[in-house]
């Protein structure tokens, strides 16, 4: 249900993907007078603004602006796949506001903190957050984030990625929803 590979890839998608696909192979001589040693990631990054003309990357920490552009170059020109951001970064009034609304909507700080964190506990607020899309890019993402340093984090959030370099390669341990703590080693959440 919240597996990304669960649902099947939908034909408009795998055509915006050929189509940015082909205009980053376009873009690409113009790229590589521009900027020769990142010519892949340059093309790539202006095919992808304009299938996501409304994407912000402002405000996510260097580290997490970076490996997503990282990722999404290599899975454009690698695998052909799309890699998108709904959201990253969020100002802490943006995520109170949103909290708020789930309390109202949901009736308890508990029940709406198991979709929103308040902002002091939000990784959209610290810039490593990465809400992405589609399906299939979070599927990508989540075989091949590692080697980026992003992390699905939630099991109900199939689109939740956060950019964790202390990690070091090893996969956290998934939280069943963003209300609960990290797993301990005996299998309790704190």
């Amino acid at each position: 249900m919240n597996e990304p590979r669960t649902i099947p890839a939908r034909p408009r998608d795998r055509f915006f993907a050929v189509v940015t696909l082909v205009l980053a192979v376009l873009l690409l001589p113009v790229a590589f007078v521009r900027h020769p040693r990142r010519a892949l990631e340059l093309a790539a990054n202006w095919a992808l603004r304009m299938r996501f003309p409304a994407e912000d990357l402002t405000g996510l920490t260097d580290g997490a602006l970076a490996a997503f552009t990282a990722a999404r170059t290599a899975a454009l020109w690698r695998y052909g796949q799309l890699l998108g951001l709904t959201s990253g970064y969020r100002d802490p009034e943006v995520q109170q506001r949103m909290f708020d609304e789930q309390v109202r909507r949901s009736g308890s700080a508990a029940s709406a903190r198991m979709l929103v964190l308040p902002p002091a506990e939000s990784g959209h607020v610290k810039g490593i957050a990465l809400d992405v899309r589609p399906h299939e890019g979070a599927y990508w993402l989540e075989e091949h984030g590692a080697r980026y340093h992003l992390y699905r984090i939630y099991d109900n959030e199939w689109w939740h990625f956060e950019y964790r370099p202390e990690c070091g390669g090893k996969r956290p341990p998934r939280r069943p929803h963003p209300g609960v703590g990290y797993a301990l080693e005996n299998g309790d959440y704190i």
